[in-house]
């Protein structure tokens, strides 16, 4: 899939959430009137939109974040450290609400209870600079945002790839009809497949690519990842590593396979380099290990 670069813009615009996580080891999940030592807490960058660019400027992709965060310390942390990252912040911007922030509990086995405040994220408006950004992108990669800023947003890019997750995911396949026809990417994991189209995971992705979307990524788990074409399904087997915590290993597992499509490289590939990055996001604790001290 040719890429076509355009002068003084990023390559990739990513719109979704810039958090603050609070991690938290736990031996296990507490319960109504429970209460559970947390042993290791650790406070770091996070958010879908923030994992995934972050991912991206890693791996040497040049990508520029469009979100949301407060105008306080939280805030001033986030946009320093993405700068740092080299991601391109025109359009990170600070409002007048605090910077959402996660609270994420993680057991033994690498398993997740989050708790969430949206803060600034839920005051996302689309402006005319977000617009532009947009515009001058090759590729709009959407992920954590809400139905109605991605169903503007979507109209002013040709390359949208889409990640939903479980809360879009819930609207159901007739609700995001001309949002998911845009998507020449959609990336999702087995659930969220079955919640979005009411089928198991392998007729869903392919109820998908029916509709027009060129590739639909399903990751498995511990089973791998899955591609689904109108020509062909490809399978890559994941990386075994101990699983620390599943934070951002989806928006990893994106970064890492965008980052293929950027560099033209075989799906299988892609698919490989998926993997890799959500088998390193695996094995330690928070998406990006960015701290605030």
């Amino acid at each position: 899939m040719n890429i076509n670069q355009k002068s003084d813009s990023p390559q990739i615009a990513a719109l979704g959430t810039c958090n603050i996580d609070f991690l938290m080891k736990v031996p296990r999940f507490s319960e109504a009137d429970d209460e559970v030592d947390i042993e290791d807490l650790h406070i770091s960058l996070g958010g879908s939109a923030t994992n995934f660019a972050i991912g991206l400027s890693r791996a040497g992709v040049d990508v520029g974040i469009i979100a949301r965060i407060g105008n306080d310390d939280y805030g001033e942390f986030a946009a320093n450290e993405l700068e740092k990252e080299g991601v391109k912040t025109d359009r990170l911007i600070k409002i007048s609400e605090s910077t959402g922030m996660a609270f994420i509990a993680v057991d033994s086995y690498g398993e997740r209870s989050i708790y969430t405040s949206m803060g600034a994220n839920a005051h996302f408006k689309l402006e005319k600079d977000d617009v532009n950004f947009i515009r001058s992108s090759e590729i709009l990669h959407v992920t954590g945002m809400y139905k109605e800023v991605v169903e503007e947003a979507v109209k002013y890019t040709q390359f949208l790839s889409f990640n939903p997750g479980a809360a879009l995911s819930a609207f159901g396949i007739e609700d995001l009809k001309e949002i998911i026809k845009r998507a020449k990417i959609l990336f999702l994991n087995k659930k969220e497949v079955s919640i979005l189209t009411g089928e198991n995971y392998h007729q869903g992705a392919k109820n998908l690519v029916d509709m027009g979307v060129s590739l639909v990524v399903v990751t498995c788990g511990g089973g791998g990842a899955c591609l689904y074409t109108p020509d062909e399904i490809v399978h890559s087997p994941t990386i075994k590593t101990e699983s620390i915590d599943t934070t951002g290993a989806g928006d990893a597992f994106a970064a890492g396979f965008i980052t293929g499509v950027i560099k033209n490289k075989e799906l299988n590939k892609c698919l490989q380099m998926g993997n890799k990055s959500a088998s390193a996001c695996l094995g330690r604790l928070g998406a990006v290990n960015i701290s605030h001290q």
